[in-house]
């Protein structure tokens, strides 16, 4: 099929180099038209156009076009593309936006007549080498029109049609909540075991290994935590400072409006903001209070 990638960032070079590689006829367009240039000398099957309005006269109707973008540049891509498209059209938004963003960006589109779509994409950088776990919402006749590229992009089994419009980033934004409580619990395992009373004999590339064969909590991030070890045994050169991408954000939000308790995801996004912060002011006032009902010594600001 023929299929536009709009954005060639991190996430969306590589799903265009993998559709490619599938055999499909890829129109590639990126802000720095540069980048869709490079890409075509590349590959093959990739069409680069310097503008929107040419990547729909590179198109045949009914086209498809797949936006992955930051998510504040999404509605100006959508707003422009809704001017350029056809009735019939199909726009997929694969970033990390917000599913209620979807609820609202779908009826301006359909009013149009242009179909929309949602996908959850998981997979990161190995996603061009191993494949990507893909989460569709949208009509089911959508769903089947776009189904071919699903299968270039993903391992077997990797794609699942959610729901309607805004399902497909519900399940992702849970995805990710998911894996900031699993991260967050190897982060907390391997400190335990960092500041235990066997710590000079721990190789943690090596107990990442182990766990790798047998244990309960073997993993793909696992497996990328072994070879993060065996990159750099002590994480030298690492900064303990974490970002978080929103999804985690939202999770922790849609637990407030369900009335779901979700403590581990929360505390996880805590930890993060947490990580930021060498010195904090919280962390004063536990020790100055600590001091005061039960003297315990404080420890002097450099």
């Amino acid at each position: 099929m023929q299929i536009a990638m709009v954005g060639l960032g991190r996430m969306g070079l590589n799903m265009a180099k993998r559709l490619a590689r599938g055999g499909h006829a890829v129109v590639a367009y990126n802000r720095t038209a540069q980048k869709a240039w490079d890409l075509a000398a590349q590959e093959a099957n990739i069409t680069p156009v310097e503008s929107l309005a040419q990547l729909s006269d590179a198109m045949a109707p009914p086209r498809v076009v797949w936006l992955m973008l930051p998510a504040g540049a999404v509605d100006g891509h959508l707003e422009e593309l809704a001017g350029i498209l056809d009735p019939g059209d199909l726009l997929v938004e694969g970033g990390n936006s917000l599913y209620k963003d979807d609820l609202r960006r779908a009826p301006l589109l359909q009013a149009r007549g242009i179909a929309y779509m949602d996908a959850g994409v998981s997979g990161g950088v190995w996603g061009l080498s191993e494949g990507y776990c893909i989460m569709a919402g949208g009509a089911p006749e959508d769903f089947a029109r776009l189904e071919p590229a699903l299968a270039a992009l993903c391992q077997p089994g990797g794609f699942l049609h959610t729901g309607p419009v805004g399902s497909g980033h519900f399940v992702k934004m849970i995805h990710n909540g998911i894996e900031y409580g699993m991260m967050q619990a190897y982060a907390e395992g391997f400190e335990l075991m960092k500041q235990g009373p066997f710590s000079e004999h721990h190789d943690f590339a090596a107990i990442c290994g182990l766990w790798q064969n047998g244990s309960v909590v073997r993993s793909w991030l696992l497996g990328l935590l072994q070879r993060a070890f065996a990159e750099q045994p002590g994480l030298e050169g690492i900064a303990g400072y974490v970002e978080d991408s929103g999804e985690g954000r939202w999770s922790v939000q849609q637990a407030v409006e369900s009335a779901v308790s979700a403590p581990v995801i929360t505390m996880a996004l805590m930890e993060r903001f947490r990580s930021r912060r060498d010195d904090t002011f919280s962390g004063k006032v536990l020790a100055a209070l600590r001091n005061q009902f039960g003297g315990h010594a404080v420890k002097k600001a450099e």
